[in-house]
């Protein structure tokens, strides 16, 4: 019973051990709960991920990446690729292990290797293939793109690039032409379309004319149209009394400040006569400004000529009669200095008509009057004919239109910057207009009369002064109000690009004119000599002047060239130039400043500066004469005769002579004789009488003679004493 009674309950122990077991095993097998973190990762599906690897050129798929290490043998002189791919434990192969078991791979391989490990994949569209036999067709530019279009001057560079041909063809074409062309060298419109006619293209020219700038004057009534002043120019010969005459009507004393009594530049005065008023320039009248006095004429309305009656016509009184003739200007004869007792006015008009100029007194039509700029004699009966040629003229303005007219002057003025004397032909200048000038323009700050006063504005015939300018003007060039600023600064600048092309082709084309024989003969017969200047003057007109006389100097031995000139007083930059190029400064009525002057001392620059111009000519012809090689002339003193020779230790050998013809000087040179045929030539290096130093020994005297660097001296030879003079050659 006790036995049977342990087996039951260990029957029943296990029974519910196997009950707890299933138990425990269902809830294994139900679903549990999860957490929050382990909802996220629960809730993705467990999906194996394939390594993306891109697709390879014609559908390959590239296999497991391999790296490779360039190594380089042990001479250094060849490379090797080792594979250094990680392996499964993520552990490179170390170069040496691989260079043991390294594989081998052509050239060919590693490119591809190469290639497929560069390779990128790109979506869009394939390309497709061209067909079979189709020919690619040729495009041809529109109507509207085979226009050139240019300005004035366009260079044959430019016009190759935008025709798309060969430069190098063009410049061929303009040789046949008969107008060789360098590649940044400009060429006219008319020259453009020629070449661009070849190549089936047109010019067009475009750009800013003057039309599109000036303000135009609205149509008036000539009923409308007022008288303005006549423009009077005063010419004739040098010192004839021009200055002296207009000082006289104007009541100034300009002449009194005049260097030489010679007018330097330029002067407009207005001078009131009855009603009226009449406008003066004084040109200058000698022949070192011929260029000012035919401005002058150009913009004149009668011509005063001046001659002085103790004188005779002179080569300037011509030449001022044949300046108002191409002008067709009327000329009214002025006989000055008729208060002197030597004076003849018959001989004057005489002169005169000879060159057809006949006075009314002899049934001509030129009007002669006879004045005294000293006493005043014939002054107003001068004035009279003037208004009177002038009321002829019927001289008539519009002073309501915008002004133009000319630029008689212009300099640079310290503390006012570039001032430009004009002359109103039409219309009324006022102060805030904006002027236009080649290739100068600005907005009108100042201006002032000739008797220095501020004026709000000029109508036709008067001359003033404006400032304002961006820079100096020509002296001769038209000026005009523009519409505004900005077109006025556009058309100056394209002014300036017009003359820089313009002088790259003088330039271009001088060294062209000379032919190989030409430059040959130079070669055969010397290099000619050169004389750089600067030139600097206080006004436009003298430094036109200045260049005029000073480029007549040339001559085959020394040619002078201008490498600069300006307006203003002489600058350091000016002085830098010198410098650098080799010339000489020359001053006109202006001086340097301090800095100018202190660089011109240390970089020895020659500055000279002169108030008359026949002052500055001389001195420039001096400094030519200077660089010409002077002529050496031999001058014979004398002759000695060798009696005998003493040779002395240390000294040499001294010649015991006799003097036989003229003397012999402690300074000159010696030439040796012997026989018939020199054999030496030198210095003389001692001269004695009796053991004392002598500077020279007559004829009939015995004296001794040493030679320097020569003791080869023999009894009989000659000793002829000489000397040489240089002669500053005349050019």
């Amino acid at each position: 019973a006790a036995g049977a009674g342990a087996e039951a309950r260990a029957a029943k122990g296990e029974g519910e051990e196997e009950a707890k077991a299933e138990e425990e095993k269902k809830k294994e097998e139900e679903p549990k709960t999860p957490t929050a973190t382990q909802a996220v990762v629960i809730s993705r599906p467990k999906v194996p991920v394939q390594p993306k690897v891109p697709p390879a050129p014609r559908g390959k798929r590239i296999g497991p990446v391999k790296e490779y290490q360039v190594v380089t043998d042990s001479l250094g002189r060849g490379r090797e690729f080792v594979d250094v791919t990680k392996d499964k434990t993520g552990k490179k192969k170390t170069p040496g292990g691989v260079r043991r078991a390294k594989e081998a791979f052509s050239k060919t391989e590693l490119m591809a290797m190469a290639r497929e490990r560069a390779y990128v994949p790109m979506r869009g569209r394939k390309r497709r293939p061209t067909k079979k036999g189709k020919k690619t067709e040729v495009t041809v530019a529109a109507e509207h793109k085979r226009v050139i279009r240019m300005e004035e001057t366009i260079t044959v560079h430019d016009l190759a690039q935008r025709m798309g041909v060969r430069m190098a063809e063009l410049i061929r074409k303009l040789f046949q032409l008969g107008t060789p062309a360098t590649a940044n060298q400009g060429i006219d419109v008319e020259t453009a379309e020629l070449l661009a006619a070849d190549y089936g293209f047109t010019v067009q020219k475009v750009g800013l004319e003057l039309e599109d700038v000036i303000k135009a004057a609205e149509p008036v009534d000539e009923s409308k149209l007022v008288p303005r002043p006549p423009v009077v120019t005063v010419m004739g010969h040098v010192d004839h009394g021009k200055t002296s005459l207009l000082d006289y009507i104007r009541k100034s004393s300009v002449a009194a400040g005049e260097s030489g009594g010679i007018t330097q530049h330029i002067g407009a005065y207005s001078v009131p006569v009855g009603d009226g008023s009449i406008t003066f320039l004084d040109t200058p009248g000698h022949e070192a400004f011929t260029a000012m006095r035919a401005r002058g004429a150009q913009v004149t309305d009668i011509a005063v000529l001046v001659v002085a009656a103790d004188d005779s016509v002179m080569p300037q009184t011509v030449e001022s009669i044949n300046h108002a003739k191409s002008a067709d200007v009327p000329i009214v004869v002025a006989i000055n200095k008729c208060d002197l007792p030597q004076a003849s006015p018959d001989r004057v008009r005489q002169g005169l008509s000879e060159h057809g100029l006949i006075p009314e007194e002899w049934g001509g039509d030129t009007i002669m009057v006879e004045v005294s700029a000293k006493t005043g004699q014939g002054i107003d009966k001068l004035l009279e004919m003037i208004q009177l040629q002038g009321e002829l003229l019927e001289l008539k303005a519009n002073p309501d239109a915008p002004a133009q007219g000319i630029v008689i002057e212009a300099k640079v003025e310290k503390g006012k910057g570039p001032v430009a004397t004009v002359l109103v032909k039409d219309g009324t200048l006022r102060r805030g207009d904006i002027v236009l000038s080649g290739t100068e323009y600005g907005k009108v700050r100042a201006m002032t009369d000739h008797t220095g006063r501020q004026v709000k504005e000029a109508g036709p015939g008067m001359p003033v002064e404006v400032q304002g300018l961006s820079g100096v003007p020509r002296a001769g060039e038209n000026f005009y109000v523009a519409k505004d600023e900005r077109a006025a600064r556009e058309l100056a600048e394209k002014n300036r690009d017009r003359e820089r092309q313009k002088g790259l082709a003088g330039d271009a084309g001088v060294d062209k004119k000379k032919s190989l024989k030409e430059l040959l003969a130079e070669m055969e017969g010397g290099a000619q000599k050169e004389l750089k200047i600067i030139v600097k003057a206080d006004v436009q007109g003298s430094v036109e002047a200045v260049n005029q006389a000073l480029q007549k100097l040339s001559t085959d031995k020394v040619k002078v060239t201008l490498i600069h000139s300006g307006v203003g007083a002489i600058s350091e930059s000016d002085v830098m130039l010198a410098s650098a190029s080799g010339a000489m400064i020359v001053g006109f009525n202006t001086k340097p400043d301090a800095m100018a002057k202190k660089t011109a001392d240390q970089e020895k620059v020659d500055i000279r500066t002169y108030k008359v111009i026949y002052d500055a000519v001389n001195d420039v012809k001096a400094a030519m004469e200077g660089l010409l090689e002077p002529i050496r002339r031999e001058k014979s003193l004398g002759r000695a005769e060798v009696k005998e020779v003493f040779r002395i230790s240390g000294k040499g050998a001294i010649a015991g002579c006799a003097v036989v013809e003229g003397k012999i000087l402690r300074s000159a040179m010696i030439r040796v004789i012997r026989g018939k045929e020199p054999i030496h030539e030198g210095r003389l290096d001692g001269l004695k009488r009796f053991k004392e130093d002598v500077r020279e020994v007559p004829s009939g005297m015995e004296c001794g003679i040493s030679i320097a660097g020569f003791n080869d001296v023999q009894q009989g030879d000659i000793l002829e004493a000489f000397e040489v003079e240089e002669i500053r050659p005349s050019l």
